[in-house]
């Protein structure tokens, strides 16, 4: 089932077009990654499904049963969010703010799917925890958390594994596939780490000199020039 349909977008910033006639789709249970140089127009891709930013031309539009309500959100993680002074349980549970309307405290509901949330991705151990004192990889599973209980049905993730070093960030893989795999959730994660993310994804969509290098599946990815450079003749 096709939960997003993308025709003939252009993105552009400053008076610039970043990337044009952009076609794809996210269907259900897809593990799309998105690759492309900086400034290819990755991240406002993730920001124009999400309608953080507006497009030039083009349209995403949602499929019925299916809307921006339904996606979760995992940022780029900055310097201030690595410092966030406040406890795991804290963090996770503001992920649900989205769904609270004007209600101004966190109800019976919102703790349970951030207790939830924190169970599936086995850290409801350390919920009490300060945030700031986590390894790089525990923080990641923790925004990870806090974007299910956005939404879990679609979840975008933009460059989660930068900084992470090589064994966190294969864990983290591995747990997005899981949630992938086993529960069904469908994954668009932008990723430089081509090499890595190739090996969970199932489809590719390459962004380069403002125009789709590539878009289709992954196995068809890795036997082009440009797929076969990053995997080095390896198998998938």
């Amino acid at each position: 089932m096709r939960l997003i349909e993308v025709r003939g977008l252009s993105i552009g910033y400053d008076g610039k077009t970043v990337v044009s006639g952009l076609n794809f789709d996210v269907n259900e249970g897809d593990f799309l990654c998105v690759f492309g140089e900086n400034g290819s127009g990755k991240s406002s891709l993730i920001k124009a499904i999400l309608g953080l930013k507006s497009t030039a031309s083009g349209h995403i539009h949602f499929e019925k049963g299916f809307s921006r309500r339904d996606i979760g959100y995992m940022p780029q993680k900055t310097q201030v969010q690595r410092d966030f002074p406040a406890s795991v349980g804290e963090v996770v549970l503001s992920g649900c703010q989205g769904s609270m309307g004007l209600r101004p405290f966190y109800g019976r509901v919102e703790k349970q799917k951030a207790d939830a949330a924190m169970r599936r991705l086995n850290i409801f151990d350390i919920k009490k925890e300060s945030y700031r004192s986590l390894s790089g990889g525990q923080q990641q599973r923790v925004l990870l958390a806090r974007s299910l209980c956005g939404a879990d049905r679609l979840i975008l993730l933009d460059e989660p594994t930068t900084a992470l070093d090589p064994i966190a960030t294969g864990e983290f893989y591995r747990l997005i596939a899981d949630l992938n795999r086993r529960e069904g959730i469908t994954v668009v994660m932008v990723s430089h780490d081509i090499s890595g993310a190739l090996r969970f994804s199932t489809s590719v969509l390459h962004l380069g000199g403002s125009e789709v290098m590539f878009y289709g599946k992954t196995a068809d990815y890795v036997k082009t020039k440009i797929g076969e450079s990053f995997m080095g003749g390896e198998a998938l």
